[in-house]
Formats: structure tokens, sequence, C-alpha cells
């Protein structure tokens, strides 16, 4: 029952902590970001279970983790209040062809990064993009001044 508890804690914070430190996609992730991914999956599996290395105390935090991660989608498909905390909303980088700086600034995204991924889906400067937007699943999309879309 211990084990159970430990993950009903930790299992929350372990959302907070995905959802507060990074919305980038896993391929586009800086290596730092992902060794502190790492880590932190080790420091949650070792509050988790500190000394107990049973087959019965992994199954037990296996299964428990598992209902979580089903219950946390079920929830997240059938409460639009719950979508929101645990998705996110779009965020709006360029709009009607200017920048909005507080919230590149919010979500750590520089000029240069967008950029790049303007250039990924073939729009060549940031000149051309009428809106972007940083969808909930980390891809930013691009409408151009022409109506050309990408991302």
């Amino acid at each position: 029952m211990d084990l159970v508890l430990r993950v009903l804690i930790l299992f929350p914070l372990a959302l907070f902590l995905t959802r507060v430190v990074t919305r980038r996609e896993l391929s586009s992730i800086e290596p730092f970001d992902l060794v502190l991914l790492v880590v932190l999956g080790d420091m949650l599996q070792q509050g988790i279970t500190q000394n107990d290395q049973s087959v019965t105390g992994a199954t037990i935090v296996i299964v428990t983790l598992s209902l979580l991660s089903v219950a946390s989608a079920y929830l997240t498909y059938r409460f639009r209040p719950f979508r929101r905390v645990m998705e996110g909303e779009p965020v709006i980088l360029i709009a009607d062809g200017d920048l909005v700086h507080g919230n590149l600034r919010r979500e750590r995204i520089t000029l240069e990064e967008l950029a790049a991924q303007a250039r990924l889906v073939q729009v060549p400067d940031l000149g051309s993009v009428r809106w972007a937007v940083l969808e909930t699943n980390g891809r930013i999309s691009f409408l151009t001044r022409q109506g050309d879309s990408g991302g």
C-alpha cells in the first residue's frame, strides 16, 4: 500500500513538471533537457520504490502508474477543463505578422528557433508569416500571408 501512495503522490508531480519544463516535442528537445528528463525519471523511481526491488513491488508500481495514465487520458478526453490543464492551449507566437514577444518569452522560444522551425516547413523567412501558433503537441503551425500553411 505504501508503494501505491507514493505513486499517487509523485504521478501528479511528474505530470506537472513535464508540463512546466517544456512543451517542445521530443525530436527537437535539447540534449540537456533530455538528460534532465532521464534524471527526473530516475529520481521518481527512487522516490516511489525506495529500497523495494521485489517483483511484487515493481508490479504494483507499474499497474498503479498504468491505471493513473489511463485515468488521466480518460479525464482529458471527457472533460474540457481537465484537458486544458493537461494539454494546455495553443499559444500565438506571431499575430497578423507581428511577433508576440511575451508569448515567445513565456514559452522560452528564441527568434532563431522560431525561424528554424519555419524553415523546416518551407517558410523561408518570418516576414512572410501572418500567424504562427505553438500547438498543444509542441509543434509550431505557420500560416503565411499568401494563405499557404506549414507545420
